[in-house]
């Protein structure tokens, strides 16, 4: 049975940052100093997709302003992918961001992850970049 949950508590954090551990750092070969920073504390909010208690799939929210947030640290074990986990988690972080008044929010992807974000309704904006090696670019959602 799969479970999405979207908050704070310590036990979020740590499911999210297990997730992040296992993909950014063992797959991705990023380093730890890199991946975790100084936003990943008390109040931050994430959202974790469980399937038979086991986090699968992640993404943690990031208020910029009070109309504009980042999605980021979006990330699915690489047995789940596929499965649609990582759209339940974008859409149930945009869901929490017009609960609390957010107008826009953007991510910051990498390239081969592009098309996943504009088939869920993000645009492209702004040059391509390169961060933690990996080429990139910003997309936009209008979600007010």
């Amino acid at each position: 049975m799969n479970t999405l949950k979207v908050g704070s508590q310590p036990y979020q954090r740590a499911a999210s940052l297990f997730i992040r551990y296992s993909v950014f750092v063992l797959e991705k070969d990023i380093k730890m100093e890199d991946e975790f920073d100084n936003n990943d504390e008390n109040g931050t909010i994430y959202s974790v997709l469980y399937e038979d208690d086991l986090p699968v799939s992640t993404g943690r929210f990031l208020a910029e302003t009070d109309s504009e947030a980042r999605l980021t640290r979006i990330a699915t074990l690489p047995n789940y992918r596929g499965k649609g986990y990582g759209a339940q988690v974008i859409h149930s972080l945009e869901k929490y961001a017009v609960e609390k008044g957010f107008e826009r929010l953007v991510i910051h992807s990498e390239l081969t992850a592009k098309s996943f974000y504009e088939s869920i309704g993000y645009q492209a904006f702004g040059d391509i970049y390169i961060e933690d090696g990996e080429k990139c670019q910003s997309l936009q959602k209008q979600i007010r």
